[in-house]
């Protein structure tokens, strides 16, 4: 009886951090990956392109040194945008609407984590995320949160762009 027990509490524990397919149709397939290029040059806010609106996403490393430090790639509406790495930063431009958000490591040697979010564009309106890893002996935590434009034009200013390109 103890063994049946022990067997089902297992089953069910592996049932559980399997994500359930409506909450990951805002990722991109499974088997893309990135290769991100930093651009240390002098960036600016760019503004929304006509009609549409715009959304920046900023990985917040906590950090300088990020050498080792996981990528994290960022999915709309369950295709992949792009990808960030250590301190950086990239934007998209998007269509008026509801859209979701799919942030999750590109990473073997960190637990999979991942973070959705949802949000209402509107044409020539600017909006900002921020993803966060945190990690301790204990506890490994990727954040997603939107953020205020006084931050993001901060960030803006000290973090780099993220040049990023699908892998072959």
């Amino acid at each position: 009886m103890r063994i049946a027990l022990v067997t089902l509490l297992f089953a069910a524990s592996a049932f559980a951090q399997v994500p359930p397919a409506a909450s990951t149709a805002a990722c991109g397939p499974e088997n893309v990956s990135f290769k991100v290029k930093l651009d240390e040059s002098q960036h600016t806010l760019a503004q929304p392109d006509p009609g549409k609106a715009r959304v920046y996403f900023f990985q917040d490393a906590g950090t300088s040194h990020t050498l080792g430090y996981p990528t994290v790639k960022l999915a709309i509406d369950g295709a992949w945008v792009g990808a960030n790495h250590g301190n950086s930063y990239f934007s998209v431009s998007v269509e008026p609407g509801e859209h979701h958000v799919c942030v999750t490591l590109q990473s073997s040697l960190v637990a999979q984590r991942m973070e959705l979010a949802h949000f209402t564009a509107e044409a020539e309106k600017i909006y900002y995320y921020r993803t966060r890893l945190v990690m301790s002996r204990t506890v490994e935590m990727l954040e997603l949160d939107p953020i205020d434009s006084d931050q993001a034009k901060y960030l803006i200013a000290s973090f780099q762009l993220s040049v990023s390109n699908p892998k072959k």
